[in-house]
């Protein structure tokens, strides 16, 4: 076990993640697995970048965030994956201290800032619905690049906080963290001091990075609801209705997992089921949203058989 000299002398230089099994074959099984739902993702998700940039139907707000959140998805699970994958393979399951800052840091800030994404996309699709005649002024290019840039200075302001709370507290061994990557709750388990502060902390951050936006999203909701109820065409309401179900599942997948373990006191968290959750709102979320988005998106679609000139797009 190595020291930094430039540090006290309790702090480590570097960590073990444990990840998921100690058995090559579970590793070989899972390596398999989860190269395929990376790359799946890395090309699902480009793949709606490109066909947004190209289409010049899709140059809208909506389709505009949902191109911000297929990067973020994919700068997502490019900070955990990539080293999830080596471990796998390789005896070697080390990251240094630096590396687990910057891992941790940078995860946080991709996290935060696609939760107050959901949010501003539900605000879109409330004004579509609710404001039909006024949605492209109301929601002008100015007011849709500020509100990204407002979700982005959330993210690395609280991530800021989250890293500097938990990575300031002494580690001096062990320095084994049962998880597949740096994060808050699971290296906060190998701190030499009370951790109380930090719940605490967590528990404030987490309400209001999570239930703040959550509510945000509700209140739009049941606005957009109340106008659907008010549209006479039964095919209206469903047209409306479907604009709003892909958003509604990805927020539920994200959100739910992520609140579960951030906003649950860390004496009662469980290592295996913090990874699986973990897995859920990084990994499976990443790799399931262009499929709920472009599934059942007519206009996705279109714009695929356009730039690829495959089959008959759909009317």
């Amino acid at each position: 076990m190595q020291y930094l000299p430039w540090q006290n002398h309790s702090s480590l230089s570097e960590f073990i993640l444990l990840g998921f099994s100690g058995d090559s074959q579970i590793n070989a099984i899972l390596f398999n697995i989860f190269l395929f739902l990376y790359l799946s993702t890395l090309v699902g998700n480009g793949l709606i970048v490109t066909l947004i940039y190209l289409d010049s139907r899709l140059h809208t707000p909506m389709y505009f965030f949902l191109s911000v959140l297929s990067m973020l998805d994919m700068s997502y699970v490019t900070t955990t994956v990539p080293q999830m994958l080596v471990h796998l393979v390789c005896q070697k399951k080390t990251i240094s201290y630096v590396g687990c800052v910057a891992q941790m840091f940078i995860f946080l800030v991709l996290g935060i800032t696609e939760g107050w994404l959901f949010s501003v996309m539900a605000y879109d699709r409330y004004v579509a619905i609710c404001y039909p005649l006024r949605y492209k002024v109301i929601m002008s290019p100015w007011l849709c690049g500020a509100m990204i840039v407002f979700c982005g200075v959330w993210g690395v302001s609280c991530s800021l906080v989250y890293t500097v709370f938990t990575m300031h507290l002494p580690y001096c061994g062990p320095n084994e963290i049962n998880h597949f990557f740096c994060e808050v709750p699971a290296v906060l388990k190998l701190a030499c001091a009370d951790t109380s502060l930090n719940d605490r902390v967590d528990f404030i951050l987490g309400f209001i990075l999570l239930l703040v936006p959550l509510s945000f999203i509700l209140a739009s909701y049941v606005h957009i609801f109340a106008t659907i109820l008010r549209i006479r065409s039964a095919q209206g309401q469903l047209k409306a209705i479907s604009t709003c179900a892909s958003h509604i599942t990805v927020v539920t997948m994200f959100c739910g997992p992520a609140m579960f373990m951030y906003m649950n006191p860390g004496a009662n968290a469980s290592p295996e089921r913090d990874k699986k959750l973990a897995l859920f709102y990084n990994v499976i979320s990443a790799f399931l949203n262009p499929i709920i988005y472009s599934l059942r998106n007519k206009d996705v679609k279109r714009a695929f058989f356009k730039v690829t000139g495959w089959g008959i797009a759909p009317k």
